[in-house]
């Protein structure tokens, strides 16, 4: 078994999914330390530096620069601990199988098998007699995206066994609560160091994306009034039918399931109450962020459609925008994109860019200054039991990681001439 196997196994079968209703508190589930720990653990096993776990269950640490690298610029490699909230996690029992073509089956569960096949995921079918991570199909497989650490890590471990692999001074993290939407958001920039950056919690082998939906969370309290429902005519307010109602305005085929590529979305995600009292989470998401912003006025046009037919205000909308599409900030640095491509195509992996669907931390990170794209993790199937990664993914993300931070041990000013006038500042 190969290292990054090793590790991977191990971190997934730590059980660290996220709360989304507990988002006030960061992490928001305990468990996220225990990842945190045996990451931290790992970090300093390697030989990393300045490797600590913060009150938030941050992990961070950095790597020196290989010599003639030391003045260029930091490069940062970030990956996030906790799991998706939408499946079990606990006890997770991650086990290798070999794929021989047909259905994958992860396990069977109360009589019914849990399986998936290329005809629901096409690329399976380039893995026949390869050796694929699954679990006994109870839980998630958290892969997502804790192939992703595995893979910064024993990347780093590559080049603590062979000093002459050429790299700048690499900042790593390892963040909480990604999948509720905060991830890197408490994550200090300043203290890290990291001039640009990619996070590892794609796909497919060969990703390399950086553009992002826009995303809005939408919080909707329903004030309903209980009546008896035998007398209720002209007298009771049902919390639960109001928000119904909401979501019947909404355009039908613009659900996630009737969606894919650039087309944005409307999901009422959760939602829970009673006559009197109710309320539901709904998420926005859309590439282009003229259209986002005119998906939030057409949920707060049918919220207060709905209050108007009841003739009340039985309805609160709250929209919180979780995140931007990173494309802008990251255009203009190039480089990320060709030097990740270039390091994929090393390794012998065709690299392939599309639009993601979903968000990851090198949005946030892009908005708050850091361009930080998103390249392959491995992960297929996530979110839930029907989740695998490939043995050999695993292992070439390592390769592409080496070869990636290689590509940084040279004067950026020749990748990104924005830069050409301060490289002699930074060296200092």
């Amino acid at each position: 078994m190969s290292d990054v196997v090793e590790r991977f196994l191990r971190y997934a079968e730590i059980a660290s999914m996220s709360d989304p209703d507990n988002e006030r508190q960061t992490p928001s589930t305990p468990s996220q330390f225990d990842v945190a720990e045996v990451v931290a653990n790992d970090l300093v096993d390697v030989g990393a530096e300045d490797v600590r776990v913060d009150e938030h269950a941050y992990v961070t640490a950095h790597w020196p620069a290989s010599p003639g690298a030391e003045s260029l610029p930091c490069l940062g490699l970030l990956a996030h601990i906790d799991t998706a909230w939408q499946a079990e996690d606990n006890p997770v029992h991650p086990r290798i199988v070999r794929y021989g073509g047909g259905d994958l089956v992860m396990g069977e569960v109360e009589g019914r098998i849990i399986k998936t096949s290329p005809a629901d995921n096409p690329t399976l079918a380039n893995y026949v007699g390869d050796e694929i991570i699954v679990t006994d199909g109870t839980t998630l497989l958290g892969g997502d995206d804790k192939a992703g650490v595995a893979e910064i890590i024993t990347m780093l471990a590559r080049l603590a066994a062979d000093p002459s692999l050429p790299h700048p001074r690499i900042a790593v993290a390892f963040v909480p609560d990604e999948e509720i939407g905060h991830g890197a958001s408490l994550l200090d920039l300043d203290a890290w160091g990291a001039t640009w950056g990619y996070t590892v919690d794609g796909g497919y082998i060969g990703e390399c994306s950086y553009e992002t939906f826009n995303a809005a969370e939408a919080k909707i309290y329903a004030r309903g009034a209980a009546v008896h429902p035998g007398y209720a005519k002209g007298l009771m307010v049902n919390a639960v039918e109001a928000i119904m109602k909401v979501n019947a305005l909404l355009p039908q085929k613009e659900r996630p399931e009737y969606t894919e590529g650039r087309e944005g979305y409307y999901f009422m995600e959760r939602m829970e109450g009673s006559c009197e009292h109710a309320q539901a989470t709904c998420i926005i998401r859309d590439h282009d962020r003229a259209s986002f912003e005119e998906r939030k006025r057409t949920l707060a046009e049918a919220v207060a459609q709905v209050n108007a037919e009841l003739g009340c205000e039985c309805l609160t909308l709250r929209v919180r925008d979780q995140y931007y599409n990173m494309r802008e900030g990251i255009e203009p640095h190039r480089h990320l994109i060709e030097n990740a491509c270039a390091a994929f195509e090393a390794c012998g992996i065709e690299p392939y860019s599309e639009p993601v669907r979903g968000g990851t931390d090198g949005g946030r990170l892009t908005f708050r200054g850091l361009p930080c794209p998103n390249l392959s993790a491995g992960s297929m199937n996530p979110h839930g039991p029907k989740e695998y990664v490939a043995v050999r993914d695993l292992e070439a993300m390592v390769d592409v990681l080496v070869d990636l931070v290689g590509r940084y041990a040279r004067a950026q000013a020749a990748v990104d001439p924005a830069l050409e006038g301060d490289l002699e500042s930074q060296a200092a």
